[in-house]
């Protein structure tokens, strides 16, 4: 394995050199052979087994820990990888990609924890950041989960396990603010002209808001992305912002069944800051913050503030617009005009008022089916005119909504039922679920109900995801 050590140019300040935990007894549960091949990582199983457990590293490796802070909630804190070593970069097509195993165990900024990650939760973000691939949704990759065959104790002792999971980099906004913090303006433009050169970013006359700007553009999309597919992130804290644009961390993320703007799936997030509803604006929120690093004492900094805040008005637009150019994909229409908006917000308030499941309802519009509930029934007679009116073939329309509207995503039922059986050994359901997730778009095959089917409604009401740390 070939790697680079782009990261260690920057400061000492920004990361800790290391080595990770070896483990007892690694077994590989589940290995990404396509992704393996995509980056040209050699086949060798005890090869891999080895580097991906954490018990040992290639000959040229500087393992690293990296140091970053965040807001968690609107509270600021230092932070850093607590349970992940970064053990390098692969360059392909002249880009590189971080290959960081999480769960290998303590680092200096672990903050009293062990280090180490269950089987459950590193399955998990397996299963949905390759499902999130796979509709097209920036994201970062994973490579392989490893069981330790060791015990880590979380509110019940569960099996160890390692990740690896692999992105354009980890660089976070809580990266810029931790730079900030400890070591200023100074320490901010080191890290700005890494992530400029690291991420191709034309730096232009001022080259910090360069960077902000970019970042904002990826972070509009993105998460105009996450709600066009019903996604809630669940914990969207500055230190899970990457500037890549990817998502990162698959905590308490889910996906909505029944439509309803207040979905909160997180079990720490009482009082539903991240709501779904709240993602464009949180995101918003989130940017200020890096604003506030990159300017934080210049002497020029008032003078800049106006740059930085026309960026962050413009962020609202892009979103917007972001959103109703792919909402309005969604049910066949290219160039969605004003009464288009309009008309994407009247199916999901007739979707909300019928208790309509997101996913299935663009579904059976793809499809052709006939909406049963009163209130859709009525939207879709008013569609079809517009459709008609647009004078688009059939063919093109309905290619288009095809193209955007996925017949499975990572049902919250069918995750937690995958998840459970790999826990007690049994891995075919989890693959079974994953060879279904990663053909999201599957119209002309047959498709288990397991996996189109939302939660029962009993287990819904009360159906709370977990952090897994």
């Amino acid at each position: 394995m070939k790697l680079t050590h782009d990261y260690l140019q920057l400061p000492g300040l920004f990361y800790s050199e290391l080595q990770p935990v070896p483990v007892q007894n690694p077994k590989m549960l589940v290995y990404n052979d396509a992704l393996a091949e995509e980056l040209g990582l050699s086949d060798d199983k005890d090869a891999q087994l080895l580097y991906f457990s954490g018990n040992a590293v290639p000959k040229e490796a500087r393992p690293l820990a990296q140091a970053y802070s965040g807001h968690q909630f609107g509270y600021y804190t230092r932070l850093g990888d607590g349970r992940a070593v970064l053990i390098g970069e692969i360059e392909k097509d002249g880009a590189l990609y971080d290959l960081q195993l999480k769960g290998a165990g303590r680092t200096p900024y672990s903050r009293g924890g062990d280090g180490r990650a269950a089987v459950a939760p590193m399955l998990r973000e397996y299963l949905l950041s390759e499902a999130m691939h796979a509709l097209g949704i920036p994201t970062t990759r994973s490579l392989a989960v490893v069981k330790t065959g060791e015990t880590v104790l979380r509110q019940i002792p569960q099996e160890g396990a390692v990740l690896t999971r692999v992105a354009k980099s980890h660089l976070r906004v809580g990266t810029f603010q931790y730079a900030q913090e400890k070591g200023g303006n100074e320490a901010v433009r080191t890290l700005a002209d890494y992530a400029i050169r690291r991420h191709k970013i034309p730096a232009g006359d001022n080259p910090l808001l360069s960077l902000f700007q970019y970042v904002a553009d990826k972070q509009a999309e993105l998460i105009a992305a996450w709600m066009r597919i019903g996604f809630i992130h669940g914990v969207m804290n500055t230190d899970n912002v990457s500037i890549a644009g990817e998502t990162i961390d698959y905590g308490p993320c889910a996906f909505m069944d029944t439509y309803d703007e207040n979905t909160v799936f997180s079990s720490i997030d009482r009082q539903g800051r991240y709501a779904y509803k709240n993602q464009p604006r949180i995101g918003q929120w989130n940017l200020a913050r890096f604003a506030e690093a990159l300017l934080g004492t210049q002497d020029e900094a008032e003078a800049q503030l106006p740059a930085y805040e026309k960026i962050l008005t413009q962020y609202e637009k892009r979103y917007k617009e972001a959103y109703y150019t792919g909402m309005a994909a969604k049910i066949g229409i290219a160039d969605p005009d004003a009464s288009d908006r309009k008309r994407v917000d009247d199916l999901l308030a007739a979707m909300k008022k019928s208790g309509a499941d997101y996913t299935n309802t663009f579904v059976a519009l793809t499809r052709g089916e006939t909406c049963t509930a009163t209130q859709l029934s009525e939207w879709t007679e008013d569609w079809k005119k517009r459709l008609t009116a647009i004078g688009e073939t059939k063919e093109a329309v309905f290619a288009r909504m095809r193209a955007n509207n996925p017949v499975v995503i990572p049902r919250n039922y069918a995750v937690e039922l995958a998840l459970a059986a790999a826990e007690k050994g049994d891995m075919a359901p989890f693959h079974k679920l994953l060879a279904q997730l990663t053909d999201p778009f599957c119209y002309d095959q047959p498709t288990d109900p397991l996996y189109t089917m939302p939660m029962p409604a009993q287990e819904r009401q009360r159906y709370q995801t977990y952090c897994g740390t």
